[in-house]
């Protein structure tokens, strides 16, 4: 047995096909998750698929702070799975933070964006603006890497991610905090950041048989009874399906 079903704890649905039965029947609500692995695993359309099934299927407006990526770029991309992520943000459905131009200091039209100067008050502020304004019940956030990038310290990005953690559960938005990573937390290879989130879900990519192969763990879920087993996933043109 997978999962066990909770249906006294509220829970968010991630709109991933296969995810839920896994974790108690959906993230849970209010609570942010740590969603890490290797480059190509998937994880920003995992972001993605999310927000736009939250929106568009639930009716639970989402906030998504890009760092590293240009909205309309995001905005391609969606699209790549259907995904009109244009025409949520028409609906006030959907909110996407330029956090990405301030960062690689270029200037942006965007109407919601960071544009004095990158700190950690400063996008604190920001998200706090953006879930309010748009009374969002998720977020995600793409990616805490580029925080490693732009403060430069360990331990200062640790803090920063437990203050970001922090303002989300005040906030009571489910949020999905993006990584990258390389390996098994048993191994060391992620920091502070997996001890201030409730969840930890890990995508991977491997090399079988001469093909690649996506997989995923579900490696903690607080308040939740959850596989503990590895799962197959593909990524098909309408998104992310887990398949076994």
């Amino acid at each position: 047995m997978v999962g066990q079903r909770d249906d006294l704890t509220p829970r968010t649905k991630t709109g991933i096909p296969g995810l839920d039965e896994l974790i108690g029947g959906g993230l849970v609500r209010g609570s942010t998750t740590l969603l890490s692995g290797p480059t190509g695993a998937g994880k920003t359309i995992f972001g993605f698929q999310f927000l736009y099934t939250g929106a568009a299927v639930y009716n639970e407006p989402g906030v998504l702070i890009t760092l590293e990526t240009r909205p309309h770029e995001v905005r391609n991309e969606a699209m790549r799975f259907g995904w009109d992520f244009q025409q949520l943000e028409a609906e006030n459905k959907l909110m996407i933070v330029d956090a990405a131009s301030n960062r690689a200091g270029l200037p942006t039209f965007e109407k919601h964006a960071l544009r004095r100067g990158f700190d950690m008050a400063t996008l604190a502020e920001e998200i706090y603006a953006a879930t309010s304004e748009l009374r969002a019940q998720r977020l995600v956030l793409d990616s805490i890497m580029a925080l490693d990038i732009r403060l430069g310290d360990s331990a200062e990005v640790r803090n920063a991610v437990y203050r970001i953690s922090a303002l989300l559960r005040e906030l009571g938005v489910t949020s999905l905090l993006i990584g990258e990573f390389n390996g098994s937390p048993a191994h060391g290879h992620l920091g502070m950041e997996q001890y201030v989130t409730q969840g930890l879900i890990l995508l991977d990519l491997e090399e079988i048989d001469s093909s690649l192969r996506r997989s995923l763990v579900v490696w903690k879920m607080r308040q939740t009874a959850h596989s503990l087993r590895r799962h197959r996933f593909v990524i098909a043109s309408d998104g992310i399906r887990i398949t076994s």
